[in-house]
């Protein structure tokens, strides 16, 4: 975990900004002692975002499963996606 003053995004921005995307992890960052932002390169918030909606869409189809709702066998979905794209899987 990086952890730096609030101080240092204006003093030291460049360092924080190459740490940020060599790192690859989020840095928090303090204000009077305590926890007030956190900074990460945009790719990997972006990451971070597409795993969130990935999960979210797991979760989803999982309720669904669990709640009884139809769904399709695995020769089913194979069947549907070779008419769509023309081709055997």
């Amino acid at each position: 975990m990086i952890i730096k003053p609030s101080t240092a995004l204006r003093n030291e921005y460049s360092s924080i900004s190459d740490m940020a995307h060599e790192e690859d992890v989020p840095i928090y960052i303090t204000k009077n002692g305590e926890g007030d932002l956190v900074v990460m390169s945009i790719e990997a918030f972006e990451r971070r975002e597409e795993i969130w909606r990935l999960r979210a869409k797991l979760a989803a189809a999982e309720q669904a499963r669990v709640s009884g709702q139809p769904a399709i066998s695995m020769e089913e979905s194979r069947s549907r996606l070779e008419a769509i794209y023309g081709q055997q899987a």
